[in-house]
């Protein structure tokens, strides 16, 4: 059973509305609480907000369909409220589960935005607490949000919503928690698992053969680090050169042999597991999928290492834990490539974040049309949009033109005439003079959670970013509320000195 909020106060519990919150500190949590504290005491909002986040709750299988479990059955859960304030904090301060739940145990006024009072303080969260119910956002449920929040910041700029709205689209690249990826290293990811998993399962079924799995791990790892220290000979003498090239090829070699041996005990293990304890393969998916891993990264490394053979780039696997890992270049000064996946982002004139797309095995072009389509059903007076070179195509020009009034798309390579005509235009240049913020509000995001995903797999990944962009919103709105109210105390003081 879940309340979005409880609207019965208890005893020592502070209303919302009359939380203090210091306009005047610089840290980020305050900004965050004031955007919360505007969504809860604007009753419109309140509403359209809570109406949305009824329908965050958890999810069963039934057979092979997922369905939404009844918020209205069972024991009591965390309610939306504080999912939502705590997923904002979470993201926006660029922290792990850890910090957040020492700040919702013992930040003061965080706990009153919680709708916990001074009597409430044996009420406590527990870390897997968090980690299960922060999930329960699904990225739709988050734009939804978003789009609300956008319209109130919109209200308090005293803008108007329905006037035309100008964006600025670019993209940035969303590191994966991964490490460098080399076929030697993610032979010993995948031998790594196999070893652990299995002595989980040995101590439930006595498996023979992994009573001294430490000192095999640790076997392996030592010839892992030698091969990483080898280095082939820059000496001018071609014996010593030969010499080591085969001590590096014999490295190689004894460390695909000792990886066979752990993977034929562990193929072993499977067996027992199936013949003699009746498991079923679904229970054994972690140690099929590893095994499955170990021997393609042990072909890879003997056709590479051994056999002299190139590999080709299709062929190479980025990560075992995060295979939605992309090799990404784009050509940054200082950066080579980075490991993750890029997200476009479209951002208006005053800092909110309109749209954002995940971009899986896709580039700028493909998305720059999708993009202006996309935030036009949020804001059907979405008119206006800046882009750089890197999502121009002739289609592009064309189809962009269809759908918005003026499009700021510079062309790549040589311009013809009427291409100048169209690029040296006084508002062409003033809108991609501007174009450049857009740039600022990617390092914001990346500074507030956006510069590497912490959660696993690619439906963690879509949800991080969501959770990112509404933060980001939450944000910029808290920080409109709070330069109303510096702007207040400021004309309260210069009263009381006239």
């Amino acid at each position: 059973m879940r309340n979005v909020f409880c609207s019965q106060m208890s005893i020592g519990q502070r209303d919302i509305a009359d939380i203090e919150i210091d306009v005047s500190s610089r840290d980020d949590i305050p900004v965050i609480l004031l955007g919360l504290q505007h969504i809860y005491t604007n009753a419109p909002l309140r509403e359209a907000v809570f109406k949305i986040l009824e329908e965050v709750a958890p999810t069963k299988m039934d057979g092979e369909q997922t369905k939404v479990v009844s918020i209205d059955k069972g024991r009591p859960g965390m309610d939306q409220w504080s999912i939502l304030v705590l997923g904002s904090l979470r993201v926006g301060l660029n922290a792990d589960y850890d910090r957040i739940l020492e700040l919702a145990n013992q930040h003061n006024t965080l706990r009153e935005m919680l709708g916990l009072g001074c009597f409430d303080s044996d009420k406590r969260y527990r870390l897997q607490t968090l980690k299960d119910n922060l999930k329960l956002f699904t990225p739709a449920i988050m734009e939804r949000i978003s789009v609300e929040v956008i319209r109130a910041g919109y209200q308090l700029l005293d803008l108007d919503i329905h006037a035309q709205i100008r964006g600025r689209c670019d993209s940035f690249v969303l590191k994966t928690n991964v490490h460098f990826p080399t076929d030697v290293s993610l032979l010993y990811d995948a031998i790594r698992v196999l070893i652990r998993t299995c002595v989980v399962w040995d101590r439930h079924y006595a498996l023979p053969g992994w009573r001294q799995h430490q000192h095999n791990l640790r076997q392996f790892k030592n010839r892992y680090r030698r091969l990483q220290k080898l280095k082939h000979s820059t000496s001018k003498n071609e014996d010593i050169k030969i010499a080591k090239a085969l001590e590096i090829k014999q490295a190689y070699q004894d460390y695909i042999d000792l990886a066979e041996f752990y993977l034929e005990r562990v193929q072993a293990s499977i067996l027992t597991l199936k013949n003699d304890f009746q498991i079923p393969d679904v229970l054994l998916t972690d140690l099929h999928t590893f095994s499955r891993h170990a021997k393609r990264q042990i072909d890879q490394i003997r056709r590479r290492a051994i056999q002299g053979e190139t590999i080709a780039h299709d062929e190479k696997v980025l990560s075992l834990f995060e295979p939605h890992t992309e090799w990404i270049s784009k050509g940054k000064a200082g950066v080579p490539v980075e490991l993750g996946l890029r997200v476009c982002i479209m951002e208006d004139s005053h800092g909110f974040i309109l749209h954002s797309h995940v971009m899986q095995k896709t580039t700028d072009d493909k998305v720059a049309v999708p993009m202006v389509q996309a935030t036009q059903e949020k804001f059907p007076n979405f008119n206006a949009c800046s882009f750089d070179k890197g999502f121009h195509s002739p289609a592009n020009q064309t189809e962009l033109k269809a759908l918005i009034e003026q499009v700021v798309l510079p062309k790549k390579g040589k311009l013809s005439k009427a291409d100048q005509e169209r690029e040296y235009a006084p508002e062409f240049k003033q809108a991609k003079q501007q174009h450049s913020a857009v740039e600022s509000a990617i390092n914001a995001l990346e500074v507030h959670g956006l510069d590497k995903c912490l959660d696993h797999g690619i439906d963690a990944f879509e949800r991080y970013v969501g959770l990112a962009v509404l933060s980001r919103n939450i944000q910029k709105l808290g920080t409109i509320k709070r330069d109303e109210e510096r702007r207040r105390l400021l004309a309260e003081q210069k009263k009381l000195v006239a």
